[in-house]
């Protein structure tokens, strides 16, 4: 079966601003924020009709080695009660008859985008005889993909998947990776500010917040939670209520955030201590000028003190002051191999959220020490699972 690969230049509504949560001295700001976001939309709805017939495309490409079938289009954006359809096809299947398919058209397949059209060609298809309702996106996430086999609607995305199944009609392909990454959406919640907002979430998922408190905890703006939480909640990993927003898939979220999660952001140097790991360990919990620790453990440093698995020669630490300082102090040498201490200066000061005292030394929370072990340290895998199983799990 063939398909075709299309670029689509879009934008979803999740990245624009709820005006509802907005405080008079948060307006200017929301304000050029929307107006940013609206230049994405444009080209969506300026070129709607040429959107559909690009989804009506990849749609027959993939009858197009059916034999026993035959498609054909009608009108776009079809008026039905209170809704539209955004395409109208008829299908001649031989020695079965004829089925109409309703195309619903997406900008994005995130999960709860697509539970919204399932609604719509739920009922949408009582108004037609013989009616099969098909989502075509630029991409359709497995979490999708399960919502609308469960619910008996067909899928098409622009990378090449699709599952389209009724009468003696079975047409399947799965496993095409995403040509369109959502790169906005993910530099949106994995940015520096948004990851503090996460961090705040990951402390305690089963804890209810309202915006501004949470905004106030993680110290960023109104308008950057309700970003969040629009991301968040298309990909309904949030739970909402009376009460505020609690993260429903904590797990889920921290399987996208490791795998977005650059640790090159950091500014890193390795030096050559002339000490042990302890050694080196416990001078780091000396006190700067600031009169807080030099640094903060982390990676293997800190999962020794959290989750011990592995054993390990090279310590890694974040550091407040910049690290020819530190290491200046301590006597240690820059070296290009053969290292016995990483320093790190931090791309943002999220990232010592949450650190604590473990036996007169400072370690970062389970959560960043998760995140480094995933994204730079070789053989830090086991050691994270470790964390993920024994710290962070249980306190969910």
């Amino acid at each position: 079966m063939r398909h075709i690969s299309l670029k689509v230049s879009f934008s979803t509504n999740d990245e624009i601003c709820d005006f509802d949560e907005i405080v008079a001295s948060e307006l200017f700001h929301w304000y050029t924020a929307f107006q940013q976001a609206l230049k994405g939309c444009y080209l969506v709805k300026e070129n709607k009709s040429n959107f559909i017939d690009r989804a009506s495309i990849a749609v027959s490409q993939c009858f197009e080695d059916v034999p026993f079938c035959a498609l054909r289009w009608g009108r776009r954006e079809v008026p039905v009660g209170a809704g539209r359809i955004d395409r109208i096809g008829k299908l001649r299947i031989q020695d079965v008859g004829e089925r109409t398919l309703l195309l619903d058209v997406k900008e994005s397949g995130q999960p709860r985008i697509v539970r919204e059209a399932v609604n719509a060609l739920s009922r949408y298809r009582s108004s037609f005889k013989n009616a099969y309702g098909i989502v075509v996106a630029p991409f359709i996430s497995d979490a999708a993909a399960d919502i609308l086999r469960a619910e008996d609607i067909g899928y098409v995305d622009f990378a090449g998947n699709c599952r389209i199944c009724f009468d003696k009609v079975y047409i399947k392909e799965a496993g095409q990776s995403n040509p369109f990454t959502e790169k906005r959406d993910l530099r949106s919640l994995y940015s520096p500010k948004a990851e503090r907002i996460l961090r705040v979430l990951m402390r305690d998922p089963k804890v209810s917040w309202l915006v501004k408190p949470l905004a106030e905890a993680a110290g960023v703006s109104l308008g950057q939670v309700s970003n969040v939480k629009k991301l968040l909640h298309a990909r309904e990993w949030l739970r909402l209520n009376d009460s505020g927003l609690s993260l429903a898939q904590p797990q889920a979220l921290l399987a996208e955030w490791s795998a977005a999660y650059r640790f090159t952001r950091n500014r890193l140097g390795n030096f050559y201590a002339m000490a042990s790991v302890d050694e080196i360990e416990r001078a780091i919990a000396g006190k700067s000028q600031g009169g807080k620790p030099l640094g903060t453990l982390t990676a293997f440093s800190a999962a020794a003190r959290l989750a011990p698995t592995v054993r390990y020669q090279r310590v890694s630490a974040y550091v407040r002051e910049p690290m020819e300082a530190v290491a200046e102090r301590l006597g240690w040498k820059r070296v290009t191999s053969g290292s016995s201490v990483s320093l790190i200066e931090p791309y943002d000061e999220g990232v010592l959220m949450d650190s604590r005292d473990s036996d007169g030394v400072q370690i970062v929370s389970p959560l960043q020490a998760y995140l480094d072990l995933r994204g730079n340290v070789a053989r830090g895998e086991e050691a994270a699972e470790a964390l993920l199983r024994e710290v962070l799990k249980p306190s969910w």
